[in-house]
């Protein structure tokens, strides 16, 4: 897989912002990535080194539409930790 098909979108809450002031970033990644290709890919997209990976699995929550049911779809986060000397990443513009 190349590198922007690991990495899907960037997770903005309000936990997750405040971790990044320790230089713990969090993605949504695909699901059939490893730890390794995850870390590959943030430190070829952003120019970065990172540390550290941890990855979750995140089931799909059952959601009701009238009476028919579903599920939405599962997911994978990774929270990625950047070394000391490494830059941030800007997730937003500074305008």
């Amino acid at each position: 897989m190349e590198s922007r098909e690991i990495i899907l979108r960037p997770v903005v809450t309000e936990q997750s912002t405040a971790m990044m002031d320790n230089k713990k970033y969090t993605f949504d990644v695909d699901v059939r990535a490893t730890k390794t290709q995850v870390k590959n890919a943030i430190e070829d997209i952003f120019d970065v080194k990172v540390v550290k990976v941890n990855i979750m699995n995140l089931k799909g929550k059952l959601k009701r539409q009238g009476r028919y049911e579903g599920y939405t779809k599962k997911r994978r986060k990774a929270i990625a930790t950047l070394s000391n000397d490494s830059k941030e990443i800007k997730l937003f513009s500074d305008k």
